[in-house]
């Protein structure tokens, strides 16, 4: 059974792309390129599910919110 996961990305000042999956805390990667990104975080969700197993912390991203100050 396939499953599907919310991933954010991000590039920091560097250039590096990060990777998050809000779904699962904890799981997240980092890489040059956006191709290496999406194998590098298969790999992390793969890790998290096999160290947590169906126990994993779960957590659902609601949104993205911009604030003004």
């Amino acid at each position: 059974m396939k499953r599907e996961f919310t991933v954010i990305i991000e590039q920091d000042e560097e250039g590096y792309f990060i990777a998050e999956v809000p779904e699962i805390k904890g799981c997240h990667t980092q890489a040059k390129s956006l191709d290496e990104l999406m194998e590098r975080i298969k790999e992390a969700i793969q890790l998290c599910l096999e160290v947590y197993g169906e126990e994993y912390p779960k957590t659902h991203l609601i949104g993205v919110q911009k604030v003004s100050l």
